[in-house]
Parts: structure tokens; C-alpha cells; sequence
């Protein structure tokens, strides 16, 4: 294993000297489009995560523009494959009331329990555990302290796991083996632009439901859509804490009007009136005082306002102010969770809304209610900076790190023409010459999600146990749903080279060789029967599916083994890029 560092720290030296940079821009030329296997696997690469044995033939079959519509259609494709294995993940398939009732809320309840407990017995509570990605366990979520912990409470925790554990294990699932490739790729394109982080509070409760019902449906669909439906969605209420966001007028009429109330009521208790309401303790009325000055203290939130306009339409530089968040922050006052802690659904509570016009991009709102919320919501998504942003977005990740302008240009008018038809934007980008283009061939760098599942899916690995890939990600620093802030993953080759990363990557292409991962299992007879020449070219063309540079060549022909011929082809800085 020594010896095997050794070369592998010349390999990262090979991948930073072969430039895995930030590529250069496109010059747009195109060439004609022919089903060759260099063209076969592009597409291959682009719209899925990388093509397995055999896939190349059959798409060449097919056709290449047969191929494409079918894979802009994933209603027509009919997977039974997938369908089988998704059986295993039980939870995907509940509800969100289902999910709180039956799996976090046993375990909260005897934190709870055990929190009171430790206060009558005046021992400090139990702190609440960060849910910081990088320090959770093999199921995602945050390692425990072991002590002091009840057969009870363990089986509790092991439940409550299971629902990240089982929706982090169908999403890589999904990855390796569904053949609707192109809608598993828009699924990561969608879910990182309107991104929520799991280990935020709630998120995690309403996580299963927010990919399920709210972004993978609208994948190919209508922008406006699903625009409105994350903007529902309990997951982002609770994320940029617009469940949160109330008039601060009504905010303070409320906790008026509750005082009131709770001063008439300790009035006619203090006179031992017939009915009247019973005299409260001290302590009830300290915690009545406490929550009339939360509602004091509530007010306006601009979190989701601030980022609907940055990052989820229009863009930093879609020419917004200061006053345009605090406009379009009032016209989602009220967009709350009705009981939040039991799974609850989307509310919309009138007594919370600010209904007084606002003036957002130069338009006046005064549609009075929700309906402020979803006039926001149509001006934005109709707005010819959200066009270009939008296809600026999908062209990055479609053809290049720098895409061409006059792509760009082309995708914004189909998104204004056909209000936000996203199949005719994605396919606007992934017909185009630039999309074609040579220079387009291996110019974006795979993030750890496509490293991962490219590298199974080429040396056609058996997967009987998927979550040592799910920890593989952890590793190489992209835990699922485990982005913190609002912009989710980057898209860039600057974003994922480094010298640290290319290791881990390698690292782990040796444990997939080598079959160390528990579960997932390589034939490396079949790829690699020797280290020879033969061999070598061989294993190029079925992983790499493209030539390799001299550096890459002489690296592969110091292998010892066949499982070093293996990970050394998966760690080479051809198979990085796709």
C-alpha cells in the first residue's frame, strides 16, 4: 500500500500539470453532429453520469436524436430495474405527517422526556446536537454520545436515521442504475438551485417530501411551477425561515390583543368569580410573558426574499435593491407551517400579512393576501433577467464552465417564449452547436456525485449496498443534502480541484478496485485480466471511453496489479473530466 501512495501522489502531480483547471471559453463553432462513439459518449457524460458497458453500442442503435427525446421524456422510459431497487427504501414513499409521527417524533419525545427528567432532578439538560454534515455518521446523521443511552432511545435514533440514510441511498441509487439518466442529472441541477441543507432544524423532516413532490416532478416542466411549489414548500419555509416572516404591525396587535386577554382572565380569577378562570402560577406567567415577547419580537424576515431574487430568479445582477427585498420580504408575510413540529403542511395565515401595496422592480402589488406572495412569484419568473440567469445556469452545467454568450442568448428567448418551459430550454442546450462543439468534450470537471457514480456505473460494478458510496461522497466533501448555504454546490472545475480532493479520489477508486467497499463489487478479472499493454489500451477505452495523455500512459504502465491498473484509470485525470 505504500508503494501505491507513492504513485499516486505522481498522479495528482500528472492531473495538476494536465490542467484540470478552469477551461477555456468555447469559441461556439460547431461541428457536425454525427453518432460516432466520441460524440456517443459526450452525450453519455453530459446528460447522465457517464455510460456503462454497452451503451455506447445501443444508443448508436437507437440514434443519437432518438436517444435525446427520449431521455427529455422519462414518463415514456419504463425502468423496472430501478423500480425494484427503490423497493428497499421504504420511506421515500411516505408522507411527511407520517415521517414526524412514526420516526422523529419517538425520539423527540424521550429527549424531551429525558430533558425534563434532568431538570426536576437539577442536572443540566442535554445540549441539542449540531447537525454539522461533516461530522455526521454513516447514515448522515450526527454521531451521539454513547453514554448513558437507553435500549430505547438507541432504537429510537436508529429509526429516526433511517429516513436521511434511505433517501441519501435512493438519490446515488438512482444515479447508478436508473436508465432515465437525464432527469437524475436535472434532479442534482434543481435540487442544488433551490437548495435546503438537512441539518437545519426541520429540514430533515420535510426533506423526502421536498425532492419527491417539489422538485422532481418539475424537472422538465414549467419554471413558474415549481418556482411556487418550493416557495410552499414546508423544507424552505423552514430553511430561509420565512415561516418566520409577519407584519410587525400584526405581530404587535397580536401580543397586544394575547395580554389582554391574560390580564381580563387574571382579573376574574382574582375576584373567585362563579367560572371564573383559575389564578396562574408564577411560573405560567413568566412563560406567558416570554412568548408575548417573542411575538414582539417577530417581525419582518428578508432571508427568502433576499435569496427568491439572487439565487432562485433573477440574480445578483438582475438589478434589485435593498428596497425590493424589503417589498417582496412583506408580500410573503404570512406564508407559513401549520404545526411544523408534527409534519405539518404549508399555511397561509391572513392575520399575519402585511396588506399594504408594494412596489417591487418598478411594479406596484396590491393584490391583497397570498396573492401579493404569487404576484411576486409571476413577475419574477416572467422577468427576462430570471431567462437569462436560468439558461446561463443549465448551459454551465450542460456544455461549459464559460459558457458562450450567444447560447446563453438563444436558451433566455425559448425560456420568455415558451413562460418557462424547461424541457424546451434544456433541450435548446443540449441540441446546440455549442453543446457539440469539440472544445465542449471533456471541459467540465465531475463534481464527487458524478466522480462516484461514472466511476460504478464504467467498470460496471455490482452495487448490493449502496451507502459505502454514500459515505465515499462524505469523504470527498459532498455529503447528500449536506450543503450549508443557499448556493448550494459549485458547478466549476474551481470548485473541486485540488490536490487534497484529486487524492481522496483516487483513494477512493482504489477501494472500489480492490473491493473494499462493503457491498459494491468489481470484476477486475473481466477489465484488467494483467497489467499489459493490451490491457492498458483495453481499460482506456471501456472507463475512459477516450484517449489519455503520454503522463497518463506512463503512470498506468507502472501498475503492480490489476486492481492498481483499475484505480489508477479511474483516478486519471481523463476520467475527472467528462
Amino acid at each position: 500500500m505504500k508503494r501505491h501512495l507513492s504513485f499516486s501522489g505522481r498522479l495528482v502531480a500528472a492531473v495538476v500539470a494536465a490542467g484540470l483547471g478552469v477551461a477555456a471559453p468555447l469559441s461556439g463553432q460547431s461541428v457536425a453532429v454525427k453518432a460516432d462513439t466520441d460524440t456517443v459518449v459526450h452525450v453519455l457524460n453530459r446528460l447522465g453520469y457517464g455510460p456503462r458497458p454497452g451503451d455506447v453500442a445501443r444508443v448508436k442503435a437507437m440514434g443519437l436524436e432518438a436517444f435525446i427525446e427520449q431521455q427529455l421524456h422519462p414518463e415514456r422510459i419504463v425502468d423496472p430495474v430501478i423500480d425494484r431497487r427503490l423497493a428497499a427504501y421504504p420511506t421515500i414513499q411516505l408522507t411527511t405527517a407520517e415521517i414526524a409521527r412514526d420516526y422523529y417524533g419517538p425520539a423527540e419525545a424521550l429527549r424531551r422526556a429525558g430533558q425534563q427528567a434532568a431538570g426536576r432532578l437539577g442536572r443540566p439538560p442535554t445540549p441539542p446536537v449540531m447537525m454539522d454534515p461533516t461530522m455526521m455518521g454513516q447514515a448522515g446523521q450526527p454521531a451521539r454520545p454513547a453514554q448513558n443511552v437507553t435500549p430505547e432511545m438507541q432504537a429510537a435514533r436508529q429509526r429516526e436515521q433511517q429516513i436521511l440514510q434511505d433517501l441519501m441511498q435512493a438519490r446515488l441509487m438512482r444515479a447508478v442504475v436508473s436508465e432515465r439518466q437525464l432527469e437524475e442529472v436535472l434532479v442534482d441541477f434543481w435540487f442544488n438551485h433551490f437548495n435546503v441543507f438537512s441539518g437545519k432544524g426541520q429540514v430533515r423532516v420535510y426533506l423526502t417530501e421536498y425532492e419527491r413532490d417539489t422538485i422532481r416532478p418539475h424537472v422538465l416542466g414549467n419554471f413558474r411551477d415549481m418556482l411556487g411549489a418550493v416557495a410552499e414548500s414546508p423544507a424552505m419555509l423552514f430553511y430561509l425561515d420565512n415561516f418566520q416572516n409577519v407584519d410587525p404591525k400584526a405581530a404587535q396587535r397580536q401580543a397586544d390583543e394575547q395580554m389582554a386577554r391574560q390580564r381580563l382572565a387574571a382579573a376574574r380569577g382574582g375576584r373567585g368569580g362563579r367560572g371564573a378562570a383559575r389564578p396562574q402560577n408564577q411560573q405560567q406567567m413568566e412563560r406567558q410573558q416570554q412568548l408575548l415577547q417573542q411575538a414582539r419580537n417577530r417581525g419582518l424576515n428578508e432571508n427568502y426574499a433576499r435569496e427568491l431574487m439572487e439565487l432562485h430568479t433573477i440574480g445578483v445582477d438582475g438589478g434589485y435593491t435593498q428596497a425590493d427585498v424589503v417589498a417582496v420580504a412583506r408580500a410573503f408575510t404570512g406564508w407559513t407551517i401549520d404545526r411544523p413540529r408534527d409534519g405539518g403542511s404549508f399555511q397561509f395565515n391572513a392575520a399575519m400579512h402585511d396588506n399594504d401595496p408594494k412596489v417591487v422592480l418598478g411594479t406596484t402589488i396590491k393584490a391583497g393576501g397570498k396573492k401579493d406572495g404569487e404576484a411576486v412569484l409571476d413577475l419574477l419568473a416572467t422577468h427576462p433577467a430570471t431567462a437569462k440567469f436560468i439558461s446561463e445556469k443549465l448551459a454551465r452545467r450542460f456544455v461549459s464552465d464559460t459558457p458562450p454568450a450567444s447560447l446563453i442568448d438563444r436558451a433566455a428567448k425559448v425560456f420568455l417564449s415558451s413562460k418557462g418551459d424547461l424541457r424546451e430550454v434544456t433541450r435548446t442546450v443540449v441540441t446546440s452547436p455549442e453543446f457539440f462543439a469539440v472544445e465542449a468534450r471533456r471541459a467540465k470537471v465531475k463534481t464527487p456525485l458524478e466522480f462516484v457514480a461514472s466511476a460504478v456505473r464504467a467498470s460496471d460494478a455490482t452495487v448490493n449496498n449502496v451507502q459505502p458510496l454514500v459515505q465515499a461522497l462524505r469523504t470527498l466533501g459532498m455529503p447528500l443534502y449536506g450543503a450549508q448555504p443557499p448556493t448550494g454546490w459549485g458547478d466549476t472545475a474551481m470548485d473541486w480541484v485540488n490536490t487534497g480532493a484529486l487524492l481522496n479520489r483516487l483513494n477512493f477508486a482504489i477501494q472500489l478496485a480492490g473491493n473494499q467497499l462493503r457491498g459494491v463489487r468489481l470484476d477486475v478479472r473481466t477489465l484488467a485480466p494483467d497489467t499489459g499493454e493490451t490491457t492498458r489500451t483495453q481499460l482506456v477505452t471501456t472507463l475512459v471511453s477516450g484517449e489519455v495523455s503520454d503522463i497518463t500512459r506512463n503512470t498506468l504502465a507502472k501498475a503492480e496489479s490489476p486492481q492498481h491498473l483499475v484505480a489508477l484509470t479511474l483516478g486519471s485525470p481523463e476520467f475527472q473530466k467528462r
